[in-house]
């Protein structure tokens, strides 16, 4: 197997796909590597989920790490209510995953919510 890290990216086939030597991977060969089902990893409320860096509005970038429970609980709550999800639903965000916005509403939220999400890879 392979652990996709920032030394590495998975790529996905396609007719004008960039590829750097030594650092890309191609996605359809990781992904065949790997059981469609895992084991749950159990974690405290409180362990790290992930870090996002903020755009800098003070000129300095700052890390925020996000912890597993808090911020499960609000996005899965706010994207059920505030977008009035309904099992039915096939959801688009249009916010990058690399902003707050993303993450929120295009990965987690929909995903907790067992939602069917569509995702704009990007120009």
């Amino acid at each position: 197997g392979i652990c996709l890290t920032y030394e590495n990216q998975s790529v996905m086939k396609r007719q004008d796909t960039k590829w750097q030597a030594g650092r890309d991977v191609w996605w359809q060969d990781v992904v065949t590597n790997f059981p469609t089902k895992c084991d749950v990893e159990w974690v405290d409320a409180e362990d790290p989920l992930f870090l996002l860096y903020t755009s800098g509005s003070t000129g300095k970038p700052k890390g925020v790490m996000h912890t597993s429970g808090g911020y499960m609980v609000y996005t899965a709550t706010t994207f059920k209510y505030a977008f009035d999800y309904k099992p039915t639903d096939i959801y688009w965000c249009t916010a990058d995953c690399g902003w707050i916005t993303g993450h929120s509403y295009v990965t987690y939220g929909p995903l907790l919510n067992g939602a069917a999400v569509l995702v704009f890879e990007g120009v």
